[in-house]
């Protein structure tokens, strides 16, 4: 792999890739256009086959939405057992291909080989103007931090697979996974975003840990601010969280000030690994007015969680 990397580096056509833990490759194809590219897969969060493979193939393509792009190919990745029902494996590439057509998006094929665990996903083609692509590094002092989904859904999937979480919470959660960032990327484009990243494994603070690091920049957050899915702060307050949000809120210690304030559980929901989590979106305070209207045109939720400042001595701040 370092031969790749280092080749990669020196490729002038490759705009967005291994630097500053972007969220998808963009590569220049002319002076119009450029494509986007990403892949993700894994094992299921949900017990229904059917949203398992929307959900999957939703987090999938939420990478292109993320950097501002739209999702044009995709393929299918699949890790099934031999012994899983065909009418369950059927019906989760039914969900992955629902997911795509509503994106827009077409199925042009993909791969599949036997395993132990089901576990499916898309690598994602998509396209954006060169030059118009979102990432990490543009965020500037005084911008504001928006983000569009409730966070907490790996809290709640955890505890569906422990069998402790209400219909109603599953439902929430697996509605929330299920809704393309499509219009909120859609939104941020025409309001000028300065940067953006969609929420996914590392949790908020650790994507907004990429954001402040491309852009050079410092974040605070006011935790009172950030949407949280229901009866996720009762089931983290319980102790029921992923590994991978433990291991997230261990990994930002050395880049977070956290206000004594904010409680364990509130802490680990602010790392909770999510899947198909919605937008981070930075904007320009003259910009807000704007993308609020977008994203309530497309009728998109939105919470204003916070503000970019200068680089301080820690990358993120939380504070009540």
């Amino acid at each position: 792999m370092g031969g790749l990397t280092s080749q990669a580096a020196t490729d002038p056509n490759l705009l967005a890739g291994f630097g500053a833990n972007d969220d998808a490759a963009v590569y220049k194809v002319n002076d119009d256009l450029s494509l986007v590219l990403t892949v993700d897969f894994f094992a299921p969060v949900v017990d229904h086959p059917y949203d398992y493979g929307y959900i999957a193939a939703a987090n999938a393509m939420s990478d292109v939405y993320a950097v501002g792009g739209i999702p044009t190919l995709a393929l299918n990745i699949a890790c099934f057992p031999r012994q899983l029902d065909a009418s369950v494996t059927l019906e989760i590439l039914r969900g992955g291909s629902d997911a795509t057509n509503e994106a827009g998006a077409l199925i042009v094929g993909g791969h599949t080989v036997e395993d132990v665990e089901p576990k499916y996903g898309l690598a994602v083609v998509g396209v954006v103007g060169t030059g118009r692509q979102i990432g990490h590094e543009g965020a500037k002092a005084g911008d504001l931090v928006v983000l569009t989904k409730p966070i907490g859904s790996g809290v709640v999937t955890t505890a569906l697979k422990a069998g402790v979480a209400s219909q109603a919470e599953v439902a929430e959660a697996t509605g929330m996974m299920k809704t393309l960032n499509r219009d909120a990327s859609a939104a941020m484009v025409a309001a000028g975003a300065t940067a953006a990243t969609d929420i996914t494994g590392y949790g908020l603070i650790g994507h907004l840990l990429n954001i402040a690091a491309g852009s050079h920049v410092s974040i605070k957050i006011e935790s009172s601010r950030v949407p949280v899915m229901g009866g996720a702060r009762r089931l983290a307050a319980d102790g029921i969280v992923p590994g991978g949000t433990r291991r997230n809120l261990d990994d930002a210690a050395h880049a977070v000030d956290w206000s004594p304030k904010i409680s364990e559980a509130m802490r680990l929901l602010l790392c909770d690994a999510q899947t198909s989590g919605g937008l981070a979106i930075v904007v320009p305070p003259g910009n807000a007015a704007m993308l609020n209207q977008e994203l309530q045109s497309r009728g998109v939720e939105s919470w204003t969680i916070g503000e970019v400042t200068t680089k301080g001595q820690v990358a993120v701040s939380v504070v009540a």
